[in-house]
């Protein structure tokens, strides 16, 4: 018998325009045929209610644009595809973080701003002491950061400010578009990856992005990456060396995010499995550390061809607060860590860990972030120039021995004897002090007998005074002792001594006494390569130090009290009411006005009544006094000299003589190392007649009369001071034909 059929269920809507050949499959167990399968589990009573409508709307996407568009916005700053990064200008610009070092510096720019409201206010001309305040102000930045210590640089790595990865790599760019995510679920934002040109060339950029706020900190997780992080960077490295892309990472984290969750997810198997990855790519691989690269995480993309740092950047295995914390039990030896460590650029490019620093320019990268990126991408060119030279072997060669050598050694070299000396285990001998405690004995009794000094009635440490000098005394005598026997001298100052006792008449032996002077000679050359040499030194250094506090000691008490009597007397000559009040108003138009000439005149005006009347005290006393007049003597003469060196000076500038100068400058340059004779007479016109122009300068006669007037002046100041400073005379020369010297 047949089996009965039943029509197909009416089904309306637009579920599917053209099913698959699998949605075509008919089911004859419920009778419904020529339906979708996923239309059956959309609704399995529709064989039930023939009234059933299923209908599904298609959700409107927006179309996607090609990446990379053809009309691209050319007003985009960063790149004309930064619109593809999540990464915006800041709204607001960042709060200035100012360092503790940088203090001083706050002063003196709070003083240029007080000054500069000063003259909009009243209107004065204050364009001198702006002008001085800034010149002061950008000597001091420079003197501050060509002497920073090793702390100071980590601080200025952590700066709030200090530009980001995601920040150079819009600057240095013509194009850049981000990717994301490792395939396994998450896209860390701690670390970003994406392609970008460089004059037309392409880059796989990966590295470190820390927030530049606490929003965006808290976003990024500090910089601090998860595993998912590093294989994101992994997929990216396999990407860049199918398609024959170099990579450049830049690394800024203080270490990988070391949470539970994390070590969970294998945070220690990524990293490792990372640095295997970056042994074996195929490309050049440049690293730049931007800020501070803090252990495992910042090597996970590190392990490059060249590792360049910016000059205020750091570099570490441990920080310094940690290394603090387990050497010294204290975080705040951390400067003296930072020290130890070698952590900044220089140190590990003598190190050879780094292969070049990138300056930075004065006041950190984020003064100037642009100028920074550019030194960068000057960098970054210039490394590759060199890496694309290099064949495939020789880049993995390359790369392979640059880690290899790092903390390298060669057998059959000899150590040099410090150092043995330091790889020796030092015991110290019974009864024998260490050199920082017997320092800590000397500073003790110094700060007693400055308090002895203050104070009438604190007792005077004699007793102990002889003690550690006779202490001190025994330490030296035992280091000599030592470095006889290690120098191996002791034999030889034995066979002497015996020849000194056996012959009783040794006082008048001249033979015996030369060889004694020449054996002392022998040891003395010969004592800095004892392994105690340092010991002994700083212990000798400290018995003359104690042995000439000793000596003033027992000079008497006479001059300490002589002179707490001369500094009680002038406290009591500055805080007189005329006198304090005098000084108050000076220190308040300084404050206001600056050192202009007035305020400088009143200051030397004041200093001469207070000398002239603490003069007259001090003759009270029994003292004698030199007349102040040298002082003045002194100051006259050096506006005078000054006032010569703005003449020359003046006369140098003018366009005649530069024009003089310029020919004078290609006449050399033409006649070469050989000129001939019409040559040099050319040349030698030129020079004297641009002597001629400055001698001028010094010709001047009211120049050569203030010179006269200021000798006479110097010549009664030395007759008043008793003659005891002729030497004034001597600085007081004026030569109406100066010696005037060019560089060619």
């Amino acid at each position: 018998m047949a089996a009965a059929t039943h029509p197909s269920a009416p089904f309306t809507g637009n579920l599917v325009s053209k099913p698959s050949a699998s949605d075509l499959l008919r089911s004859s167990r419920n009778g419904v045929s020529g339906i979708p399968l996923r239309a059956l589990g959309k609704a399995q009573i529709g064989a039930r209610r023939r009234d059933l409508t299923v209908s599904a709307k298609l959700r409107k996407v927006k179309k996607r644009e090609n990446p990379w568009p053809a009309d691209p916005d050319p007003n985009v700053r960063g790149g004309i595809l930064s619109h593809l990064s999540p990464f915006k200008p800041l709204k607001e610009k960042p709060k200035p973080v100012t360092l503790d070092f940088e203090k001083p510096l706050m002063d003196l720019q709070k003083k240029i701003i007080d000054v500069q409201r000063m003259a909009n206010e009243t209107g004065l001309d204050f364009s001198d002491q702006i002008i001085s305040l800034e010149n002061k102000y950008q000597q001091a930045l420079k003197d501050l950061y060509t002497h920073l210590t090793p702390i100071q640089r980590v601080n200025i790595a952590r700066h709030p400010n200090r530009p980001t990865f995601l920040d150079h790599v819009f600057n240095i760019t013509e194009k850049f578009v981000e990717l994301h995510g490792d395939r396994a679920g998450y896209d860390d934002p701690a670390v970003v990856t994406g392609l970008g040109t460089i004059n037309g060339k392409c880059y796989m950029f990966m590295g470190h992005q820390k927030g530049r706020n606490t929003k965006e900190n808290i976003q990024r997780n500090f910089g601090m990456p998860t595993p998912h992080g590093y294989r994101k960077a992994m997929r990216m490295m396999y990407y860049a060396d199918h398609h024959n892309i170099p990579i450049v990472t830049f690394i800024d984290t203080p270490g990988a995010y070391a949470d539970l969750k994390s070590e969970e997810l294998g945070q220690g198997e990524a990293i490792a499995h990372n640095l295997r990855t970056m042994f074996g790519l195929k490309v050049p691989v440049i690293s730049i550390v931007i800020g501070e690269g803090g252990s495992g995480g910042a090597l996970a993309i590190g392990c490059a061809n060249k590792l360049l740092m910016l000059e205020n950047a750091v570099f570490y295995v441990a920080s310094p607060e940690a290394c603090a914390a387990i050497l010294w039990k204290s975080a705040k030896a951390a400067p003296k860590a930072a020290e130890k460590l070698k952590i900044t650029a220089t140190e590990l490019c003598k190190l050879q860990i780094a292969d070049g620093v990138i300056p930075e320019p004065l006041g950190g990268a984020h003064a100037d972030p642009h100028w920074t990126s550019q030194q960068i991408k000057a960098s970054i060119l210039n490394a590759m120039d060199e890496l694309d030279k290099m064949d495939t072997p020789d880049l993995l060669k390359h790369r392979n021995l640059k880690f290899r050598k790092i903390g390298g050694f060669q057998e059959g070299i000899p150590i040099d004897p410090i150092k043995k000396v330091n790889m020796k285990k030092k015991d110290l001998q019974p009864g024998k002090t260490p050199v920082e405690e017997l320092r800590n004995e000397v500073e003790k009794l110094k700060q007693q007998i400055q308090k002895a000094k203050e104070s009438s009635d604190a007792k005077k440490p004699e007793s102990g005074l002889k003690e550690l000098i006779a202490k001190l005394k025994s330490e030296v005598d035992y280091e000599y002792t030592a470095a006889v026997k290690a120098l191996g001298f002791e034999d030889k100052i034995a066979t002497v001594r015996e020849e000194f006792a056996k012959d009783k008449s040794a006082t008048g032996n001249t033979a015996l006494k030369e060889k004694m002077d020449k054996l002392t000679e022998e040891f003395n050359q010969t004592l800095p390569a004892a392994a105690n040499y340092s010991r002994l030194k700083k212990k000798l250094d400290m018995l003359r130090e104690i042995s000439r506090v000793e000596k003033l000691s027992r000079k008497g008490s006479k001059e300490i009290e002589l002179q707490q009597e001369i500094n009680k007397r002038f406290k009591e000559l500055t805080e007189r009411p005329d006198i304090k009040q005098k000084l108050e108003a000076l220190e308040i138009e300084k404050q206001t006005s600056g050192m202009s000439e007035s305020v400088k005149e009143k200051i030397l005006s004041l200093k001469d009544e207070i000398q002239l009347e603490f003069s007259g005290v001090l003759e009270s006393m029994g003292l004698q006094v030199n007349a102040p007049e040298l002082a003045v003597a002194k100051e006259k003469l050096d506006k005078f000299n000054s006032k010569i060196k703005a003449s020359v000076e003046h006369i140098a500038s003018s366009s005649e003589l530069k024009n003089k100068i310029e020919l004078l400058k290609s006449e050399v340059a033409k006649a070469g190392k050989t000129p001939s004779s019409e040559s040099k007479a050319k040349i030698e016109a030129l020079e004297q007649e641009i002597k001629t122009s400055l001698a001028g300068a010094v010709n001047f006669p009211p120049l050569q009369e203030e010179f006269e007037q200021l000798k006479v002046e110097i010549s009664e100041a030395i007759q008043s001071s008793g003659g005891t400073n002729g030497s004034m005379l001597e600085d007081a020369k004026y030569d109406s034909a100066p010696k005037v010297e060019t560089h060619v």
